[in-house]
């Protein structure tokens, strides 16, 4: 496999998660890898930190140093045809992600990305699924925080749960230390330009011609802006992230190809008390106001800082900082036990699950990225029969990566057994 990026903030931590899966002894046999970017200074910096986290001198020689640029497309020809697998670490993604992509598919390497923006995604699936399955190989994005927990957090729902599972709900909560909690401002470029760009992605939904998903069981309901939650005694508000977009795909997907019932899905995310609520909202009006002009959008990325009340720095986290925050993801399912019929009357069992693990951006991120990596490689024989382009959950749905992601501390488990 290859670390594209691997000298950018995440990537330096993708590096050094590979380097601790190579050196933990589960894989089947001996991985060669290799780090890629334009500066080879800088990839070998990067190779001797992740030597120095792992307590050794210097990684085998069986790592690689390739130099390539995502603007240089024979570059990235080159560092496509020498690996089964590339790890693009290179966002925002909207506008470096698609020559990777076509590297990739043209040169007969699958991919993996940890992108939260849907309109990528999507813009991906339309223009290369046909071309990957020809070439046999699987290009599957979304494989990091976004949006691995939630996509694999409801297909594990539903194999807990005897029965049909035909809603679930997710609410995320994450913690931090007393140091608090940073994010790298890759991530609010990404959710600038996301934003900015909504229309155009419903102008591509239209283009792909997706086939509805058929609602099975009772509609869930759709909750509002603000709500208090009585389970979690705070407040919540929907996830902004890709996670719904991402399940939905996946579900849709399992729906299709493999006649599997499609599961309704909401996410949202925990916030606390009233005081909280309130700094969001005017954060939350005063960043969209912003991002609908270029003007608003120069000024958004320009001082990340100032508009996110310090949540997002060109600095990201401090190693304390992450050491300190670690996140968790509840499900509440519901559905029909064996022998209802989910197509009439209320459901009649429940389910409560859960995932967590660590700070979530640049701790289980790269856990859950090269986990799926290893999957790519290892569970060869469990990914869908043809190469294209994949939600994680439609990749993933038959492998062993939920097992691999709990050795490593990102853990699945059920809080409360389906009850009726």
């Amino acid at each position: 496999m290859v670390v594209f990026g691997a000298s950018g903030f995440t990537g330096q931590f993708v590096v050094e998660e590979v380097a601790r899966t190579v050196d933990g002894g589960e894989l089947r046999g001996a991985l060669r890898w290799a780090v890629a970017g334009r500066s080879r200074e800088k990839l070998q910096a990067v190779l001797k930190r992740a030597a120095e986290r792992l307590g050794k001198a210097a990684l085998g020689a069986e790592v690689g140093v390739l130099l390539c640029d995502v603007g240089d497309a024979a570059s990235l020809a080159a560092m496509a045809r020498q690996t089964r697998l590339v790890l693009n670490c290179v966002g925002p993604y909207r506008f470096f992600g698609e020559p990777v992509v076509e590297a990739c598919v043209e040169n007969g390497a699958s991919y993996v990305d940890i992108s939260g923006e849907p309109q990528f995604l999507e813009g991906m699936y339309l223009k290369y699924n046909e071309k990957a399955a020809e070439k046999g190989v699987y290009v599957i994005g979304s494989c990091g925080f976004d949006s691995i927990p939630a996509d694999m957090g409801v297909l594990y729902t539903r194999d807990k749960l005897k029965g049909t599972l035909t809603a679930v709900e997710s609410f995320l909560k994450v913690k931090s230390g007393p140091e608090g909690s940073r994010v790298h401002d890759g991530t609010w470029k990404s959710a600038v330009y996301g934003l900015a760009d909504q229309d155009n992605l419903r102008k591509l939904r239209k283009k792909i011609g997706y086939a509805p998903v058929p609602i099975v069981g009772a509609k869930l309901r759709r909750r509002g802006l603000v709500f208090y939650n009585q389970e979690f005694k705070e407040y919540s508000i929907p996830f902004m992230g890709s996670d719904v977009s991402v399940v939905k795909r996946s579900q849709r997907y399992l729906h299709t190809e493999l006649q599997e019932t499609p599961v309704q899905y909401g996410a949202y995310v925990n916030v606390g008390g009233l005081g909280s609520v309130i700094k969001l909202m005017f954060a939350g009006f005063l960043f969209l106001l912003l991002v609908k002009f270029s003007f608003g959008r120069k000024l958004l990325i320009k001082y990340p800082e100032f508009f996110s009340a310090g949540r997002f720095t060109k600095e990201g986290p401090t190693q304390k900082q992450m050491d300190g925050t670690s996140f968790t993801m509840t499900f509440f399912g519901e559905g029909y036990s064996e022998g209802q019929d989910p197509q009439n009357g209320k459901p009649n069992v429940k389910i409560c699950t859960e995932v967590k693990g660590p700070e979530p951006g640049y701790v289980a991120t790269p856990i859950v990225m090269v986990q799926a990596a290893v999957s790519v490689l290892e569970d060869a024989a469990c990914l869908p029969k043809e190469g294209g382009v994949y939600s994680p959950g439609a990749a993933f749905s038959k492998t062993k990566l939920i097992d691999r992601l709990n050795k490593r501390g990102v853990e699945f488990s059920v809080i409360s057994k389906p009850e009726i």
